[in-house]
């Protein structure tokens, strides 16, 4: 069964299925969600880079809550 979740309106940035264990979870580009805010809902970059952060990134929707990634940044 594929529980794989998918973030509504954001299909432009995904960039693929990544698989941890037994679950698939869905990969997102973090820029260009925020690029899909600025042109879709007419959003500054500061509104829509928040709106990513508080009701994107830090929606915990279970155990196959999508992932976004930043490129270009190291840990």
């Amino acid at each position: 069964m594929d529980d794989t979740l998918y973030a509504d309106g954001f299909e432009d940035a995904l960039i693929g299925i990544g698989i941890q264990f037994d679950k698939r979870l869905a990969v997102y580009d973090y820029e260009k969600c925020v690029e899909i805010l600025i042109d879709k809902e007419k959003m500054t970059r500061e509104e829509a880079e928040e709106w990513m952060e508080f009701n994107v990134v830090g929606a915990y929707v279970g155990e196959h809550t999508p992932i976004f990634l930043l490129k270009g940044v190291r840990a």
